[in-house]
């Protein structure tokens, strides 16, 4: 299992094979597809899809003369899995959070505190 998550976590430490898994999260495609909103060459797309490939994140299948490039989701199951392992705290509830102001009592002021003074405002920059 060790090798597998070396592999996922290689394969995701680059922001270009994180952009190609991004894009076929939509659906498969083809290299050619997958190339094209990069400014690189197509061979350094291959190599990029190879490493996915050899990382188990996605299969490639020839189709004619296209190849298809295709995520394989379950792939990055065992490093979620792992990763969990490391969640100490609970997960953050934002509703809640944005509800918190509504239902907090706002602080009681003390009647006897003197008041803070506000800045002076900065004179313009010329």
């Amino acid at each position: 299992m060790s090798a597998s998550l070396d592999a996922a976590f290689a394969a995701l430490a680059d922001p270009t094979r994180r952009a190609i898994l991004t894009m076929l999260l939509e659906d498969d495609m083809a290299v050619t597809d997958v190339a094209e909103p990069f400014a690189m060459s197509l061979a350094a797309i291959s190599k990029h899809l190879g490493v996915l490939a050899e990382a188990g994140l996605i299969t490639r299948e020839r189709r004619g003369r296209v190849i298809w490039c295709k995520l394989e989701p379950d792939a990055l199951r065992a490093a979620s899995v792992w990763m969990q392992g490391f969640g100490q705290f609970d997960p953050v509830d934002l509703d809640a959070f944005e509800r918190f102001p509504e239902v907090e009592p706002a602080p009681a002021t003390d009647p006897e505190a003197e008041p803070v003074p506000e800045p002076d405002p900065e004179p313009p920059t010329r």
